[in-house]
């Protein structure tokens, strides 16, 4: 699992805050009605006439006048207009807060929902300083981020609780979400739309940092791929070159696949498979071996490899960081 903090009524940002006084809002009127309600029914259910087997039917009700239960009828319809028009001026006052947000200097990322995972590519001022990652996140604290969403197949659904709202990702349409996080730590999304069998097993991690932290990760990232280490890394870099994984998979320098994730900085990850699992040799190995096996619906299929020589790929996929 990816871990972190995925709550909307603990807000790390202002849109998120925004969400959750909203949602206070509206459970406040809705627990005032529904003991309202209760109470009405309650006194009413005390006041009624009790009778017996042999009480005569009261036919006077039908044309009887009751004019104090009509002002009673007209008071709870006209309580419950306000309120509900309460709600709705609450909800347009709150988009309107959602959608102000400042984007001087902001972090400009376009992701891209697969099943069952995440491409991320951050947008550099020059293509040079471009570079994609997967299934992780990267942001400053106090600067507006900008996504850039798109689907690959489905529709999906991005959802960051603590940071925003949700926002559907389909197929052939691009939308936009902006959020600042004000708080670091790190930040649990999920895929909100169901979009087939692993879509429970969708996650993201979104790591919220101080600025030099997040400079240093960007400067990481934009490196090419490290030289393995002599031993079983470097065994296991010939045997992914060797493999179908670069027919899939980029790593700078090495391969250029966009079928799956890039691998360039995969060591770097905290989680394999989307947040399936946390991110070691024995899991690595697991899910070369077999993928559906751990993550049903999965679209990379088992290899043909050896244990050893998916252990081999484990280790050096790890030594990229």
């Amino acid at each position: 699992m990816t871990g972190g903090l995925h709550d909307l009524l603990a807000p790390a940002g202002p849109q998120a805050a925004a969400l959750s006084h909203l949602w206070w809002l509206t459970l406040a009127v809705c627990v005032l009605v529904f003991v309202a309600v209760l109470a009405a029914l309650a006194y009413a259910v005390w006041r009624a006439p009790r009778g017996t087997k042999g009480t005569a039917p009261d036919l006077a009700l039908i044309d009887r006048s009751e004019p104090r239960l009509r002002r009673w009828v007209t008071v709870g319809v006209a309580v419950s207009t306000v309120l509900l028009l309460g709600l709705l001026v609450a909800s347009f006052f709150t988009d309107r807060e959602l959608a102000w947000l400042p984007l001087a200097d902001a972090v400009r990322i376009e992701l891209t929902a697969h099943q069952f995972w995440w491409d991320a590519r951050y947008d550099g001022a020059e293509p040079s300083r471009t570079f994609t990652t997967a299934n992780e996140l990267h942001v400053p604290v106090g600067r507006p981020v900008v996504l850039t969403l798109r689907a690959a197949d489905v529709i999906h659904s991005f959802w960051v609780p603590s940071l925003h709202g949700k926002k559907d990702l389909i197929p052939g349409r691009e939308s936009t979400l902006a959020f600042r996080a004000d708080r670091a730590g790190v930040y649990r999304g999920q895929c909100a739309e169901f979009c087939g069998t692993s879509h429970a097993n969708m996650l993201l991690r979104l790591v919220v940092e101080p600025t030099d932290e997040f400079e240093r990760w960007v400067a990481s990232e934009r490196a090419p791929a490290l030289q393995p280490p002599a031993g079983l890394a470097a065994d296991g870099a010939a045997v992914f070159a060797a493999s179908a994984c670069v027919g899939c998979h980029t790593v700078r320098g090495v391969s250029s696949g966009v079928v799956g994730p890039d691998l360039t900085h995969f060591g770097g990850r905290a989680t394999v498979g989307a947040g399936v699992l946390p991110n070691t040799v024995d899991n690595v190995t697991a899910w070369i071996l077999d993928p559906p096996r751990i993550k049903p619906g999965a679209k990379m299929p088992p290899l043909g490899l050896t244990e050893a020589q998916a252990r081999s790929i484990a280790v050096y996929l790890l030594s990229l960081k």
